[in-house]
């Protein structure tokens, strides 16, 4: 039997999110090297400023520009930066509480060496040379008691963020998913079921969900079926590959149980419609790999289209 397969997976997307007056005036503030708190109902100073008071829930509306200069709280060393971290040598995260603020800002710090570290030290911040108002413009911070710079009391408001969000991870896929993705790259399309009497998954589950046996028995399937369901999207987006408006819709296989999503090309999208018979159209062999995208899209055949009752329970 062949081991399951393994590969690194890099899920990654900007996010973009407008930030409102309150993180939007601490974004503005870093931006114009300062660094600026909330005061709540409470008297405390929060670095950086909540939105909302916990204790009236109405909207934080005192800023109070703090020192960028404070104490470090507590901290932890990082001996082994990975990528995306704030520095590429070793340093420590710690909580740093700034002059004039009542809470803790977690960031960087750049001792050095551990020996450098210790509760109670006295650092401030570094400025990045070009600030663009988000919580990179403080690079991190650095042992001292003087600030490094003074504040620059320019630039228009920051009012919209974008984020890049990325998570790597290596993936080892199930004996069942392993086997429906080396179907894939000869170009074969392998589902799975109990035994002859049970449903016919694609792609393959481990177990079949109405029962809980396993799926123990593979099931090759044709790369012709059928729609069920559709949606043409006729909204652009970032990262879009194909200009809207397109179909995405769930394709049921000849012998299949379980329908899963594709794309429908070579289709006008008013002439989409439940029913309608498709047909794979694959890349050129040699641009096969372990993955569905092997498939370009499925376009129509022509055929007469499937009675309702023969996929309504598939929906």
């Amino acid at each position: 039997m062949n081991a399951p397969l393994s590969a690194p997976l890099n899920n990654a997307f900007d996010y973009t999110r407008s930030v409102g007056p309150t993180i939007g005036a601490f974004l503005t503030g870093l931006r114009r090297k300062q660094i600026r708190g909330g005061r709540t109902s409470d008297g405390r100073v929060h670095v950086p400023p909540p939105e909302f008071d916990s204790a009236t829930m109405e909207p934080v509306s005192d800023f109070v520009d703090v020192a960028s200069t404070g104490t470090v709280v507590s901290w932890s060393w990082v001996p082994t930066p990975y990528d995306g971290q704030p520095l590429d040598r070793p340093f420590a995260f710690a909580l740093v509480r700034l002059d004039g603020a009542d809470t803790a800002l977690l960031h960087a710090v750049d001792a050095g060496s551990p020996d450098r570290m210790s509760t109670g030290m006295r650092v401030r911040a570094r400025w990045a040379e070009e600030r663009v108002g988000d919580i990179h413009d403080v690079v991190c911070f650095e042992p001292g008691v003087e600030p490094a710079e003074d504040s620059q009391a320019a630039g228009d408001p920051v009012e919209m963020i974008t984020t890049p969000v990325r998570l790597e991870y290596t993936h080892s896929a199930s004996a069942e998913e392993s086997y429906y993705l080396r179907g894939l790259k000869e170009g074969r399309i392998l589902g799975g079921r109990t035994d002859s009497a049970g449903k016919v998954y694609v792609p393959p589950r481990g177990a079949d969900p109405t029962d809980g046996r396993p799926t123990t028995e593979q099931v090759e399937l044709p790369d012709r079926g059928i729609v069920t369901t559709f949606c043409i999207v006729n909204v652009p987006f970032l990262g879009q590959r194909i200009k809207p408006p397109y179909i995405a819709a769930y394709v049921l296989l000849d012998g299949a149980d379980i329908a899963f999503l594709h794309l429908i090309l070579e289709c006008d999208p008013a002439d989409v419609r439940m029913g309608m018979r498709v047909e794979a159209k694959w890349k050129p062999q040699q641009d096969w790999d372990y993955t569905l995208e092997n498939i370009e899209y499925f376009r129509p055949t022509g055929e007469p289209d499937a009675d309702y009752d023969s996929y309504r329970h598939h929906l």
